[in-house]
Formats: structure tokens, C-alpha cells, sequence
């Protein structure tokens, strides 16, 4: 359940920026990618000789576990065409995070411009590229990105929370999983299986339905740019 905050004049006009991003047709000189990211907490079954359930019983879990740790999931999509991307990080700090963009900048060799959806989290920045990469390599990479960022709580705007969901469910499920190298090895068997399917997301909401579910103008959200 989402809770969106007061509507002033900066959060309008970030959110029709957004909204016109992904309206734009799709153009694979110009690919729109959403990205974010997910805490993963790694749990380990301590009964390793639980017996394994027959043909038709429901399968059973031991109800004890050790924690190993929380682990980070950067999860990205470009919606209109279903491709997907998950990289399995220790964290989510600024050098993780310039190692994700590398990989989708390394995915659109051609591309003249990577329309990029995020929200505005400090490590989400050319800072981050220019740390880890280097002044010349760093500032390159961010280049080649056209940044949208969602608006201060306004992170339902970003469809990469559809692929934190999917990926949730489809991936991880209620299953315990206790290495990092084993989350891994099936975020990248689920995202192997997303991209045959080339699973979509269909966004239906648009700059002019939101207008009238907030009910403002056009200029009214272009004021928060001036």
C-alpha cells in the first residue's frame, strides 16, 4: 500500500517527467530502464535430515534457521520490450551500484542515449561512477544515461518495483536460501527464464490521468522546473 505524500510543484514535476519518459515509443536507439533495489535476508536451514515429503504432501521446512546476513539485489527492466536484469551485490553502496549501470550500459552497445529511471538515493549519482571508475571512465559511463528520477516518496512511480515484485515472487518465494552464491545462481537462472518470455509490463498510467486523479494542470506541473 502505497502512501503519497503532499503534492507540491517539485514532486508534480518530477513525476510527469517520469510519466512522459515512459510514454515515449519504444526505440532502441533510446531504451527506457527503470532500477532498484532489494535487501535480501540470507537464512540457513539448521536440520539438514529433515525428511523429504512424499508425492502429493505439502513440502515441509524446518521452523529453525540461522541468519547469514543480508545481501543486496539491484533488479532492472526495460518494460516496454521485457528485457530484465539482476545482479546479486554484498550491498547496495556506490561502488555496487556504478557495477550495475556498467552492466546495463554494457547490455546497449548502440544505444544513443539510456532513458533511466531511479529514485533519488545519494549513492544514485555520477559521484558514485566517478569513485569507483575514475574521473574519465566514470563520467563517460554516466553520459550515456538520460537520469529520471522519481519523486521524494514517490517510489511507485518507478516500474522497477513491478520487478522487485515479480522477481520476489517468482524467484525467491518463501524459499530459505543461505549463500550469496546460491541467490545468485537463481537470479540469474530467473532472469535467463523473464528474458526468453520477454515478459512486459503494460504501465497504463499516464501524465493525463494523473493530472486528473491529483487535479492539476499541465502548467502547474511545469512550474517546479522554472
Amino acid at each position: 500500500m502505497w502512501c503519497v505524500p503532499t503534492i507540491d510543484e517539485a514532486y508534480l514535476a518530477n513525476m510527469e517527467d517520469v510519466l512522459a519518459t515512459y510514454e515515449k515509443p519504444l526505440d532502441t536507439a533510446e531504451p527506457v530502464v527503470c532500477v532498484d533495489e532489494k535487501s535480501i535476508q540470507l537464512l540457513r536451514n539448521i536440520n539438514s535430515t529433515s525428511r523429504m515429503a512424499r508425492c502429493g504432501e505439502p513440502r515441509r521446512k524446518d521452523y529453525e534457521y540461522k541468519r547469514k546476513g543480508i545481501v543486496n539485489a539491484f533488479c532492472a527492466i526495460e518494460p516496454k520490450r521485457g528485457r530484465h536484469f539482476i545482479k546479486i551485490t554484498k550491498n547496495r553502496k556506490a561502488d555496487q551500484f556504478a557495477e550495475m549501470l556498467r552492466d546495463i550500459g554494457r547490455a546497449y552497445p548502440t544505444a544513443s542515449k539510456i532513458h533511466l529511471v531511479m529514485d533519488n538515493l545519494s549513492t544514485h549519482t555520477e559521484k558514485s561512477l566517478v569513485k569507483h571508475l575514475g574521473p574519465k571512465r566514470g563520467a563517460n559511463l554516466w553520459a550515456r544515461f538520460d537520469v529520471h528520477y522519481t519523486p521524494k516518496h514517490g517510489s511507485w512511480l518507478n516500474q522497477a518495483e513491478i520487478e522487485i515484485s515479480m522477481f520476489s515472487r517468482g524467484c525467491l518465494g518463501k524459499d530459505r536460501i543461505g549463500t550469496r552464491v546460491t541467490l545468485a545462481k537463481r537470479a540469474a537462472a530467473w532472469e535467463r527464464a523473464m528474458n526468453e518470455e520477454r515478459r512486459k509490463i503494460d504501465w497504463r498510467f499516464t501524465r493525463a490521468k494523473a493530472r486528473l486523479k491529483f487535479n492539476y494542470s499541465s502548467a502547474k506541473s511545469h512550474a517546479g522546473r522554472d
